[in-house]
């Protein structure tokens, strides 16, 4: 039963969020009627959080993945005292406003992960929940619980419509993950129109194909039968939890309530006028909250103060009895890395015949593992030839949740948006394998978390055409080009095993965005580094790797990974011809921007024109570096299915071809 206090509570919620779209005539009003009541139930009656201290790590954590509903969230902050004043509420949508049009983590207090592209706030919500399982694993002893919360998502029809939904779900299912739960938002409304559009699948049938416990409540806004449906899943410790809760989008609206116009547009201000004297709301003020409903709203804040509180004591009483265990939980919940970090990367001697840089990396994955492990993550499912297993450890499963080798089977995507709420969680540095062609599979999530500015580590391997056989489907050719146009993503394409190294370290060190390892699946030669520049200029993004003998340069060869091979083979031909050759090895462009104009201009001398940059994939971007008058020598078609060497061969990626084309550049230099 809803008493006059729950009401008025809903009421809030519900009018406040109509009111902030209203104002900023724009946004999804629709979502937050409808879904007020279940938001109201889970978070005066079950969230465990604390308004003053939004990042305690022991806190349950909500995550929002119908973003576009986001008033939903920002009332809802506002009203149990999180650091949102009003003010924020009536400029959502507005610059420089913290409301703006989805949730954007980081910008506001309470937010935890940026949502608004369909499914990905459930996917992370999943990672979220494997994060608080293996940090339980790792840490908790008897009587000593310091990991012990809940993960929970609001999704819509449109978040169980998209893929990356269903694959998490399936993996969450698979795994056990029995403190997460999703409230399902069953509208039945989508922009088109009713869902029975597009959208007809038994829902329920299909979480419990998953394995998760399901249950459904008929009307959404039935405090009660809300209460006793979230109790139920908090029971249930065995399975993740999928409660399927009857809604009306637009509830309260006389002409808009279970219409597709309640979804993303204002109510307009007569439907707003009508939706108040429906629901029994004053006309005015404007952005009312009802003193009753506040008061019993903030007693959140004392009621969170309370919990973190009584976690403090309970982690301080840890401390006492396990000293090693809480220093350990210290670090890796700052995201420290061990000082002894740069003696454990391992140094390749160097080898002519050398080895793939992804066998390289997993040497250093396991070299690195035993002081970093809360280095969890693994492979869609191609560990193998990622080489992303740690060796002697437990795999991640139901009942093994101690185990840090995580199989993500073949799900690309929801692999991504699961590392991301592995990160956003806190605690771990999360990596995942797959070929790099396949990052078209996983780029919603990488932008993400490019966006949030996440650790998280993608070991990408099959990097080019030297692949092979697989043919052009598996061949990489314009995806670098493609990752290389995120904003605030690095992406690290290593010519030898020390390089490698050198990328390793510089994706662990880097605590504000993720990296990219490409990595090849052919061997590549192992660099004399006696002879040649140290590896470690990598972290500058390029550098010169050799200079002529005497004198400047004639001319500039630059390349990435396994290509740097291939032009310090043609400058041998060209020095032996007399010909004064300088050799870059530029891993990663973004790092390399990111250096002093001054070292720019020192790697890439302004009065030398004459250059030429290989890699085997799309030359766009390349001139960037090579200028107007260089050359770029690349593929800007697909591959073929053949041996790496007669491909390369083939498609003129050839030292001979660096050589003729340098020497036509000389000639017209005259």
């Amino acid at each position: 039963m809803t008493s006059e206090l729950d009401a008025l509570c809903i009421n809030t919620i519900r009018v406040l969020s109509a009111e902030g779209v209203e104002r900023a005539r724009s946004g999804h009003p629709g979502l937050p009627m409808g879904a007020a009541a279940a938001a109201y139930v889970l978070w005066t009656r079950f969230l465990k959080h604390d308004p003053g201290r939004p990042d305690w790590p022991d806190r349950d954590r909500f995550v929002l993945s119908a973003g576009h509903g986001s008033m939903l969230l920002y009332s809802l902050l506002h009203l149990t005292g999180y650091d949102l004043p009003m003010e924020e509420l009536r400029r959502f949508r507005q610059w420089g406003s913290r409301t703006p049009g989805h949730p954007e983590h980081g910008h506001t207090p309470g937010v935890e992960t940026t949502t608004g592209p369909l499914g990905q706030g459930l996917a992370n919500a999943v990672g979220m929940a494997l994060a608080e399982r293996y940090l339980a694993a790792r840490f908790n002893r008897p009587g000593h619980e310091v990991v012990d919360h809940h993960t929970y998502v609001l999704a819509g029809d449109g978040d169980l419509m998209e893929g990356v939904s269903q694959e998490a779900s399936s993996l969450a299912g698979h795994l056990g993950l029995g403190k997460l739960i999703c409230l399902y938002d069953d509208n039945r409304i989508t922009i088109d129109g009713p869902t029975d559009l597009s959208f007809t699948e038994d829902r329920e049938g299909r979480y419990r194909a998953y394995g998760w416990h399901v249950q459904r409540v008929e009307d959404g806004n039935d405090v009660d039968a809300l209460d006793r449906a979230i109790h139920a899943a908090r029971g249930e410790t065995e399975r993740p939890s999928f409660i399927a809760v009857r809604t009306h989008i637009g509830f309260g609206s006389p002409h808009k309530q279970d219409r597709s116009s309640a979804h993303g547009e204002p109510l307009g201000g007569d439907e707003l006028r009508l939706t108040k004297e429906n629901l029994g709301w004053p006309p005015e003020p404007p952005f009312l909250t009802p003193d009753p409903a506040v008061e019993h709203f903030r007693q959140a804040v004392e009621r969170g103060r309370a919990w973190s509180a009584g976690w403090e004591s309970r982690l301080e009483a840890y401390r006492n009895a396990f000293p090693d265990e809480a220093g350990k939980w210290d670090r890796w919940m700052r995201g420290e890395l061990p000082p002894d970090l740069d003696d454990t990367l391992p140094a390749f001697e160097p080898d002519a015949k050398g080895v793939a840089t992804r066998a390289a990396s997993g040497t250093i994955l396991n070299a690195l593992a035993p002081l970093l492990p809360n280095l969890v993550g693994g492979s869609s499912d191609l560990s193998p030839s990622n080489k992303t297993v740690v060796k002697d450890e437990p795999i991640f499963l139901k009942g093994q949740y101690h185990g840090r080798n995580v199989h993500f089977g073949v799900r690309e995507h929801a692999m991504g948006a699961v590392l991301n709420g592995m990160a956003l969680h806190g605690g771990l540095i999360p990596y995942g394998g797959t070929f790099l062609i396949f990052t078209d599979y996983m780029r919603p999530p990488m932008r993400l978390a490019s966006m949030m500015g996440l650790r998280v580590i993608y070991v990408m391997t099959h990097d080019s055409i030297g692949l092979g056989e697989d043919g052009p489907t598996h061949q990489p050719i314009e995806q670098l080009a493609g990752l290389r146009a995120v904003p605030g993503l690095t992406v690290i394409r290593p010519c030898d095993a020390n390089e490698t190294s050198e990328a390793w370290r510089s994706a662990l060190k880097r605590t504000d965005g993720p990296t990219v390892l490409c990595l090849t699946r052919q061997g590549v030669p192992t660099l004399d580094r006696t002879v040649l520049a140290p590896a470690d200029g990598l972290h500058r993004g390029a550098y010169v790797l050799r200079d002529p003998a005497e004198g400047p340069p004639d001319i500039l060869l630059m390349a990435s990974g396994s290509e740097v091979h291939t032009v310090l083979e043609a400058a041998d031909r060209l020095e032996k011809a007399g010909r004064k050759v300088r050799v870059v090895s530029m891993p990663s462009w973004e790092l390399f921007l990111d250096q002093p104009a001054a070292y720019r201009d020192e790697v890439l001398p302004p009065g030398l024109h004459r250059r030429i940059a290989v890699e085997p994939g799309a030359t766009q971007g390349w001139h960037r570096f090579t200028g107007d008058r260089g050359r770029v020598i690349g593929l800007d078609h697909f591959g073929a299915s053949a041996p790496a060497g007669v491909l390369y061969e083939k498609f003129g990626l050839t030292a001979e071809r660096v050589e003729t084309e340098a020497l036509e550049m000389l000639e017209e230099g005259r």
